[in-house]
């Protein structure tokens, strides 16, 4: 549930849990202005700067952040990224957030596009993207200490908030001021409305140079200080050290959904990016399939991959409402999940903000895919349906900063030692591009390109289509996807007229794009336990042979989770990776090509650090 907000009669919103106003009585928008961004030497500090990243403790109703963002776009030295991590124990509702900034009509155009991001904000991190990805928050939902644990980054400025230390003690005791100076690089500016003793010496402890200044009525005095301890501070064994990467040139190998991410995320950030593919068109493997299901995972325990998903949901959900066309690209029409192993799907515990991803399908949906609860649970999908993958793809290699060439089969890499570029070369040894790094996202195909290879598996799939025009009954087709034992799209717009899809195959260590009878059989047969309804009004399609057929390859690890990340830095410099997607590569291949981005720049993260480890290439290494 979302925080319990109160309204006093002069406007302030009230916290009865802490017992206290979320701003002065004279109004939140000065103390965001004089004592936090200007506190910190906002904007002049980051004049220029290819990045800015902005710690906050205690986001509130998200008025430093709204302040601070405008604050960004009148500015025309503004860094080139803009990173807000903010921490928050108990987030407000979208609703209440909207309802604090109108005391401010400049705000409200941001506040707007903010509350149309805050929703299932779950414990954990949460990459909210404005700008066109050049204004990111990272809301971190959860004790700051514990949130900051799983933030490895160095900020620039710290905006030290939250409710009066006598109300709220936690987030301002010495064990959430050691993660916020965890957080912190030699030098980081450091602000905040109060002087409590606990605080300015808990503070001075963690290696802060603290003073106090002249406060804004009706406070005396703020506090403004630097890290600068008189020891060299120890980051944890997990920290990689943040050294500034300039953008240059960067080839990636593959044009699919991995490869259109990476590039699209690296060139947001200065990169010149050149995409190579042996196909003569973007798309041209896996990603190429008609369309395909976005849809988070589910488990009663919540698990790494349930977690990991709801991520990539968002952030494809993100680039789908700013690159492609509602109801001809994509369709947001929710997702019914049927639990045919007969396990609930969401946790017994499911909080309030879960049920704006997930929640128990109600028999009014039930009925309208033609079951009933007799049929077994089911789960309703509220941020899912479908996605023509190519479209995606096509829109993010249109980026500026993306070079796509087709036709280019990479053999092999090699690095010229004088320049310490790699040089992608094809099987008669020329060389198609070369640069200083290389990311390879080719799917299975990866594997050749090292040395060693990647455990990387082949997983083929087979999808069965047909036009509605050749189905009479098509007006009761669920009006929405359904998903369980393979899934069915409904309806997916194309040059011939309106499609229906259902699939796929799941065929372990096959690479074979040929369609086969009897993948279609094996697609009858999964519609028929999925929906039988709709499985008897296509059986003459398939019984006949007029149904028709796409195949593809998908790649995956063992364990069935990406690889995203360096190679191995000692032997293979330079070289990264961004793949092994599985039958998931809608979910998972925008945030992938994030964090990989994220890695590489010393920014923050899109997602938990230990989410992040799970992905890690070198998980595999003895």
């Amino acid at each position: 549930m979302a925080e319990l907000i109160e309204w006093l009669p002069d406007g302030t919103p009230y916290s009865p849990r802490f017992g206290d106003r979320y701003r002065s009585e004279l109004g939140g928008l000065a103390q965001s202005l004089e004592v936090f961004l200007h506190g910190c030497g906002l904007p002049e500090a980051w004049a220029n700067q290819p990045q800015w990243r902005i710690l906050e403790t205690g986001f509130g109703l998200g008025l430093n952040f709204l302040v601070t963002w405008q604050a960004w776009k009148a500015d025309l030295t503004r860094p080139h990224l803009l990173h807000f991590v903010s921490t928050e124990a108990y987030p407000a509702s979208a609703a209440d957030m909207l309802r604090a900034a109108a005391a401010h009509p400049e705000l409200m155009p941001l506040a707007q596009q903010l509350q149309t991001q805050c929703w299932g904000l779950l414990p954990g991190v949460h990459r909210l993207v404005f700008e066109e990805g050049r204004v990111l928050l990272s809301l971190c939902i959860g004790d700051t200490k514990a949130v900051l644990r799983e933030q490895h980054f160095e900020a620039d400025s710290v905006y030290l908030d939250g409710f009066s230390p006598s109300k709220n003690p936690d987030i301002w005791d010495l064990y959430t001021l050691k993660a916020v100076a965890r957080c912190c690089r030699r030098g980081t500016r450091i602000v905040s409305w109060t002087i409590a003793r606990t605080v300015l010496d808990g503070l001075s402890q963690c290696g802060f140079t603290v003073r106090k200044i002249p406060g804004l009525p009706p406070k005396r005095d703020n506090l403004q200080g630097e890290f600068d301890p008189r020891w060299e501070p120890r980051k944890p064994m997990s920290f990689t050290p943040f050294t500034p990467v300039t953008p240059s040139s960067c080839v990636v190998i593959g044009a699919g959904l991995a490869g259109a991410a990476v590039a699209a995320s690296l060139a947001r950030r200065g990169w010149q990016v050149e995409v190579l593919d042996s196909h003569v068109a973007p798309a041209g493997g896996a990603s190429g399939l008609p369309a395909g299901v976005l849809v988070p995972h589910v488990s009663p325990d919540d698990s790494l991959l349930s977690r990991l998903s709801r991520c990539g949901v968002r952030a494809t959900w993100q680039q789908a409402h700013a690159l492609l066309q509602a109801g001809k690209d994509w369709q947001a029409c929710g997702v019914l999940e049927r639990r045919l192993d007969g396990s609930p799907g969401l946790p017994a515990d499911w909080p309030e903000a879960g049920r704006d991803w997930s929640d128990i399908a109600s028999g009014a949906q039930l009925a309208q895919a033609g079951l009933s609860t007799n049929d077994g649970p089911a789960c309703w999908h509220h941020r899912g349906g479908w996605i023509k993958p190519a479209r995606l793809v096509n829109d993010l290699l249109a980026q500026p900063g993306i070079r796509w060439r087709g036709g280019m089969q990479a053999a092999r890499l090699q690095r010229d030692l004088a320049t310490g570029h790699w040089q992608v070369l094809d099987v008669q040894g020329r060389c198609l591009a070369q640069a200083g790094m290389v990311v390879l996202a080719a799917g299975h195909a990866s594997r050749l390109l090292i040395e060693g290879g990647l455990p990387l598996q082949a997983i083929r799939g087979q999808m069965s289509w047909g036009l509605h025009a050749d189905a009479p009954g098509t007006a009761t087709f669920p009006p929405f996807v359904v998903n369980g034992s393979g899934s069915f799209i409904p309806s997916v717009p194309t040059d011939e007229g309106r499609t229906w899809l259902a699939g796929a195959t799941f065929e372990r260590d096959e690479d074979s794009t040929e369609t086969q009878p009897a993948d279609q059989q094996a697609n009858a047969e999964r519609l028929q336990a999925l929906l039988p309804a709709t499985a008897q009004l296509l059986g003459p399609f398939f019984q006949n042979g007029s149904a028709r057929a796409w195949a593809g390859v998908r790649c995956a690890a063992p364990d069935r989770l990406p690889l995203v990340g360096r190679v191995d830095a000692r032997t293979w410099p330079g070289l990264w990776v961004s793949t092994a997607m599985g039958s998931r590569g809608l979910s998972f291949a925008v945030l992938c090509g994030e964090l990989l981005a994220a890695r590489l720049h010393g920014e923050p993260l899109p997602l938990e650090h230990r989410l992040a480890q799970a992905l890690s290439p070198q998980r595999f290494q003895a």
